[in-house]
């Protein structure tokens, strides 16, 4: 995912208080305040004073990551993974033709279980997020926060004017290449896949970003991992991880094709003219017949029991949304990268050209690219 939308209003106040945060490292209070100043000048609103602290947060824990190797007092089970971890980022370059540069080749611990929290709301009959707008980045589907404290506070304000709401931990956001991406140790007890499918993801918002469409810009990263782990797992020649991924892919696309079903049933619903006491009892009707899909859908997964968590938050529009906004276009990305013939560098040409479209054009040559089939899901 992208944080893009929590702190590009304040680039370049980020940018100032990073040259001051180095140049004064170690001066005391002095230093400090003068930084308070730097951002509050720049921007008094809060959540772009919390965007800007917690950027500045990693970048005083990150180190390179060969630095990180070579201390003594590094775990050797961390040393080993981040070795591999630069192999998986020399990959993405060389053989994916993603960014080549500085991200992913620091490490940070930043001493928490996610690097922030997305809010996702919607409207009590409606599938469609909630959107918030901000200078330079647009508009986004989802506020990041990299407090928990912080994303609750707001979820509760929404929650009280009636929204759906949705606090989701993500372990990794990208900056789309304003600024050097570390590894993080929220994910670093991943399988070396995953790990590889989140760097893969990230780095691929380096290459395209579509101003003011989440989901456009989720979707193509999401197809830019799936075929560099394809292709990482293929160059390593390791058959069981191969075989495991697949299996997490099959079960990732089942779940996927079981919210969309339902999704689609509750935009359905929200058309209708029913009263709101009706409405409401059929939606709760339809997110219980989901649940209960969900648990025989799962018999067949062989005890992979990943989408519990979910589940256990009781789904409501804004959760099957923050779905949608990852995956709905997907299935136009894939037969998109099959009319390229996987050719990468044909891919994100196209990819680029998608989205420097007006949005309702875009939209409509997206839905054109889509199997009928898939499209009939």
């Amino acid at each position: 995912m992208n944080l893009e939308a929590g702190w590009s209003v304040a680039r370049h106040c980020v940018t100032a208080s990073r040259r001051h945060a180095f140049a004064t490292r170690g001066r005391g209070p002095l230093a400090a305040a003068g930084l308070a100043l730097l951002v509050s000048g720049c921007a008094n609103i809060g959540y772009y004073l919390q965007s800007v602290s917690g950027q500045l947060d990693i970048w005083r824990r990150e180190r390179a990551i060969e630095e990180v190797i070579a201390d003594p007092a590094t775990d050797a089970a961390l040393g080993q993974k981040l070795a591999r971890i630069l192999e998986i980022r020399d990959f993405a370059s060389r053989e994916l033709m993603l960014p080549d540069n500085r991200s992913y080749r620091s490490y940070a611990n930043l001493e928490r279980p996610f690097a922030v929290w997305n809010v996702f709301a919607a409207p009590e009959f409606s599938v469609q997020p909630v959107q918030w707008c901000f200078l330079f980045a647009g508009c986004v589907s989802y506020r990041g926060y990299f407090g928990r404290a912080d994303a609750d506070r707001f979820a509760a304000e929404l929650s009280g004017q009636g929204y759906d709401i949705h606090v989701g931990g993500v372990p990794a956001y990208s900056t789309l290449g304003y600024f050097a991406d570390p590894v993080l140790n929220t994910f670093m007890h991943y399988p070396e896949a995953e790990i590889a499918r989140l760097i893969f993801h990230e780095l691929a918002h380096q290459v395209a970003y579509a101003r003011d469409d989440t989901a456009f810009n989720e979707s193509f990263a999401v197809t830019v991992e799936i075929e560099g782990v394809k292709r990482w797992l293929a160059r390593a020649r390791d058959e069981r991880a191969r075989a495991e991924f697949e299996r997490r892919q099959r079960i990732r696309d089942e779940f996927r094709r079981l919210i969309e079903k339902h999704r689609g049933r509750l935009e359905t619903l929200y058309r209708t003219r029913i009263a709101p006491d009706a409405m409401r009892g059929r939606k709760a009707q339809i997110l219980d017949e989901l649940e209960y899909e969900y648990h025989a859908l799962k018999q067949g997964w062989g005890g992979f029991a990943g989408y519990d968590h979910w589940f256990a938050q009781k789904p409501n529009n804004a959760q099957l949304a923050s779905v949608a906004i990852y995956t709905q276009l997907v299935p136009a990305f894939q037969a998109l990268l099959a009319r390229e013939r996987h050719e990468l560098g044909r891919f994100y040409e196209a990819v680029k050209g998608l989205a420097s479209l007006p949005t309702e054009e875009r939209a409509k040559a997206l839905r054109a690219l889509i199997p009928p089939s898939r499209t009939a899901e």
